[in-house]
């Protein structure tokens, strides 16, 4: 079981993953609306696994992810979005994300790129 925080702007899409998630097993930590917010609750929460959004106000799920490596270089933090476009995947994962989950959530995807990443895979 991994203690995950769920970063997005869409409450709708909070839910549906939170509910995904403990329904494989893992307890979400923490929420957040936008990318400072993650910064903040990240570092009260310290969670194994971050899913972030890309597209939000006030501070985009890629600027937040560097802010939380350079805090953590050791931060778990996937990237979602219905924004399925290889040059956005690319610079996720070169910015550090350790994975892709594109919109919308397919359970199975969700399940295996969390037990890989909470596996140090």
């Amino acid at each position: 079981m991994a203690k995950i925080m769920i970063v997005d702007d869409a409450a709708f899409m909070r839910r549906i993953l939170s509910d995904m998630l403990s329904q494989l097993g893992h307890e979400v930590v923490a929420e957040a609306v936008n990318g400072e917010e993650a910064i903040v609750a990240y570092s009260k929460v310290k969670p194994d696994i971050v899913t972030m959004d890309i597209t939000m106000p006030m501070m985009d799920g890629i600027t937040a992810m560097k802010s939380i490596r350079s805090i953590d270089p050791t931060a778990k933090i996937v990237i979602c979005s219905a924004l399925g476009h290889h040059e956005t995947v690319i610079e996720a994962i070169k910015s550090g994300a350790r994975d892709f989950i594109v919109k919308p959530f397919v359970k199975e995807r969700v399940q295996d790129t969390l037990e890989k990443l909470h596996a140090g895979r």
